[in-house]
């Protein structure tokens, strides 16, 4: 089985979420081949070869994040202390393309395509979340869904995540398989 992993992330939580799914996914199967690769690294041949294609992104004004969020992110970024490695990260993230915009190029599945979506989000009352607009744009390029779309939750808009979100994101990743 081949599986490719395609994150957007500001601060490195969505990343580490998307890593800890490819364990899971080794975990439960050994012989299984993982891409986990940026959304800017992420061609459409890579993902035209998957077997499954698991998508994530931040959570970012109750949805998946625009290149306006992405900017404010980093405007925001810009007056915190002690952050350069997340900040380095959140620029790179927002100057170069979202998933809003890798979708755009997305080509449509073919029979048989599976597909899964996963956020980060913060846990507060009507805070939202990315995963149902990436399962929504991913089951519009005809690809079938073989989970809900699950959400793991950050402590504050730029992290850490919560205690327990990585082994919950690794058992997520198994079950996918």
């Amino acid at each position: 089985m081949h599986t490719v992993i395609v994150y957007e992330s500001m601060y490195g939580d969505t990343r580490e979420i998307a890593e800890a799914i490819a364990e899971g996914i080794h975990q439960a199967d050994p012989r299984a081949a993982v891409d986990c690769l940026p959304v800017a690294e992420a061609d459409m041949e890579t993902t035209r070869s998957a077997d499954l294609l698991v998508v994530g992104g931040p959570t970012h004004m109750h949805g998946m994040s625009s290149g306006l969020s992405r900017r404010m992110a980093v405007a925001a970024e810009a007056h915190k202390q002690d952050r350069e490695p997340a900040a380095a990260e959140a620029r790179e993230t927002a100057e170069g393309p979202g998933l809003r915009a890798w979708f755009h190029d997305l080509p449509q599945a073919g029979s048989g395509a599976c597909a899964a979506a996963f956020d980060t989000r913060v846990d507060m009352p009507r805070a939202g979340g990315a995963a149902n607009g990436i399962a929504r744009r991913l089951s519009g390029h005809h690809y079938e869904m073989v989970a809900e779309p699950e959400g793991f939750i950050v402590e504050d808009n730029d992290g850490p995540l919560r205690t327990g979100e990585l082994a919950r994101a690794r058992a997520w990743g198994a079950g996918l398989v």
